[in-house]
């Protein structure tokens, strides 16, 4: 095989090369690798709201087999690899938006707080808010979409002590009576009934329970969806004809239990009740074109979500960079 190189090619070959020995050898960069990146929180208007969503960091869930349930796990592992996601660690974010209304700043589910159930990435929704410029003694409410501990579990520190002192919190009724059950301090939910009482107890003067389409709160509006816990629920939240639905734990993946809708999740204190939740839900969502925000989709979990054969797509929203 001949090959037919010319000069001005070899030329530019050699110009390459030398290059790229002088990147590979002694010379260093004009600044050393800085190894921090840019701080965990990102802003966007709603109407007349500002929504500032701040992170409690990744939280690994490891392999998918054991927790992703329902369809065969070399088909769950395709579908992550098909996505150009590791096929064998699930690793969900905390997105958790605070919206101020001009009369009220409402925080949405306070990610895990102190606890480290799910390694040490967690735990930093705090410091993002801090890095907002957002202070926890500003926050007029904590809207909880349920008592698990990845969305409670900062409501008090280490010591007990409440981190948003001036706030109400807001959760429903079922779920709270459910999950601080000392009752169930004996069966497979005693981690999560340890954290609910740990961080609901401490602040039961000043909790408010929620009904089912009841708007609680100015531009927030409670819709039951039960299976994940017994009273998990999702939020409308609404300003000047604008709105997104906050979406909690209807779906903790933007491909698996979104393209698999069915598809149940370990989690799930009933995981068929929780698929038929997520796929009347989503479909009332996608039909109306609602924007919606995810606790655990990827950061920072803002977008749409359309019908797509016997399932749904996550579109995610490019994120606005001006106000």
């Amino acid at each position: 095989m001949t090959l037919n190189v010319s000069r001005r090619s070899l030329l530019t070959l050699g110009a390459g090369l030398g290059a790229s020995a002088m990147l590979g050898g002694s010379a260093l960069a004009r600044a050393p690798k800085l190894g921090t990146q840019t701080p965990y929180w990102h802003r966007f208007t709603l109407g007349d709201a500002e929504v500032t969503v701040v992170s409690d960091g990744p939280l690994p869930l490891g392999d998918p087999s054991g927790t992703f349930t329902g369809v065969p796990k070399e088909e769950v592992k395709k579908m992550l690899a098909d996505n150009f996601l590791s096929p064998d660690n699930v690793v969900l974010e905390q997105n958790s938006p605070i919206v101020n209304t001009g009369d009220k700043l409402i925080l949405f589910d306070t990610g895990m707080g102190s606890s480290k159930m799910f390694g040490p990435t967690t735990g930093r929704q705090q410091k993002s808010m801090m890095e907002a410029g957002i202070k926890p003694g500003d926050i007029d409410a904590v809207v909880c979409s349920h008592a698990h501990v990845d969305h409670i579990g900062g409501i008090v520190d280490a010591d007990n002590k409440p981190l948003f002192p001036n706030a109400q919190i807001y959760i429903s009724q079922t779920d709270f009576d459910f999950w601080t059950d000392e009752g169930k301090m004996g069966s497979p939910a005693k981690d999560f009934v340890v954290h609910a009482r740990k961080n609901l107890l401490p602040v039961r003067d000043r909790i408010v329970f929620f009904k089912d389409g009841q708007e609680f709160l100015p531009g927030v509006q409670a819709i039951s969806a039960p299976g994940h816990t017994v009273g998990h629920t999702i939020f409308m939240v609404s300003s000047a004809g604008k709105s997104f639905a906050f979406l909690g734990d209807l779906s903790h993946h933007s491909v698996l239990l979104l393209e698999r809708p069915r598809m149940e999740f370990s989690y799930d204190t009933d995981p068929k009740q929780a698929a038929e939740s997520r796929v009347k839900l989503l479909t009332m969502l996608a039909a109306n074109k609602i924007p919606v925000m995810s606790y655990h989709f990827a950061w920072p979990g803002y977008g749409h979500v359309a019908k797509a054969g016997d399932g749904f797509r996550y579109y995610a929203e490019p994120m606005q960079m001006t106000l």
